[in-house]
């Protein structure tokens, strides 16, 4: 291919490589995943557009979560069944770079959204007299558009590098989705670019929205520490755990996939982290949320 001056145009995905009877479970697990994910948030969105006690801040923002989630699954799942079924492995370079670029955006603003929550959850504690002062509805607007538009501004440098990579062969993709380390490991030009904006974008936005979470957590426990009664510090307690439930698995994964100086040499991992990352995880969220939240019981009860 290099001899004659062209570059691949196409990639196949590999998938999960085995017998037919083993692809086809996992193409009946990752439907019922997705179908229970997209039910699960969407119920979360109609419950809270509905219910006029759960119109605060808390249940927007996480309104704006399980609106993410539902395109984020909705971004790998579909075409992993393709994959898998092995009707549509093959995907173009320009869809490839859209999907990479569609992922990695979502899963930043995931990531300020995770951040934004906790500062969230940090008035409420800490400044609960003056909570509905300065988490006002126009405040929350700009700190979730902030999010989004961050998490898409922040990815857009990294797809553009991304999309002038050379590719000469081969041309299988060990994977159900177009991964950044995947396309790093096929291309034949200089990659170091790539990675190095990866690192940085990685340290950008998952570390130092991880770290403004810490931070707004180490607040949020030392106010609870100080209240008195055993009763209090655990209601407290349980207006956050949900939360702090989901930042401890999303940031997990995602720093073993991102934040790293160059490309890992076990892309079988990153298939398995990956599958947790994006199509087990958005599933998790709405259950984490509504299993021990009694305001999202009440209003289900209500509308049911």
């Amino acid at each position: 291919a290099m001899a004659n001056g062209t570059s691949v145009e196409e990639f196949i995905l590999l998938g999960f490589p085995g017998t037919w009877q083993f692809r086809v479970s996992f193409v009946v697990v990752f439907a019922l995943i997705y179908t229970l994910t997209v039910i699960g948030n969407a119920s979360i969105i109609a419950l809270v557009w509905r219910s006029s006690n759960l119109h605060t801040p808390m249940y927007f923002f996480l309104c704006n979560l399980s609106f993410l989630e539902i395109w984020y699954t909705t971004g790998v799942v579909p075409k992993a069944i393709g994959v898998m079924l092995g009707t549509s492995q093959t995907i173009s370079f320009s869809v490839c770079i859209l999907q990479l670029f569609f992922l990695l955006s979502l899963g930043s603003t995931e990531c300020f959204l995770l951040s934004v929550m906790a500062y969230d959850r940090y008035l409420a504690i800490c400044y609960p007299l003056r909570y509905s002062s300065l988490m006002n509805s126009v405040l929350s607007v700009r700190l979730a558009l902030s999010s989004w538009l961050g998490g898409f501004l922040a990815i857009s440098l990294l797809a553009f590098l991304t999309s002038r990579l050379t590719f000469c062969g081969p041309d299988v993709i060990n994977h159900f989705l177009c991964d950044i380390d995947s396309c790093l490991a096929l291309s034949c030009s200089d990659t170091w670019p790539v990675e190095l904006a990866t690192f940085l974008i990685s340290i950008i936005v998952v570390v130092a929205s991880c770290v403004a979470t810490l931070v707004s957590y180490m607040y949020i426990i030392s106010s609870i520490l100080r209240i008195q009664s055993a009763h209090g510090r655990k209601k407290a307690f349980s207006t956050c755990s949900a939360h702090l439930t989901v930042v401890t698995i999303w940031y997990g994964s995602t720093m073993f996939l991102y934040v790293k100086p160059s490309a890992q040499n076990s892309l079988e991992m990153h298939k398995i982290v990956n599958t947790f990352n994006t199509v087990v995880t958005p599933l998790l969220n709405p259950f984490i949320y509504t299993l021990r939240n009694k305001e999202v019981k009440l209003a289900l009860g209500r509308a049911l």
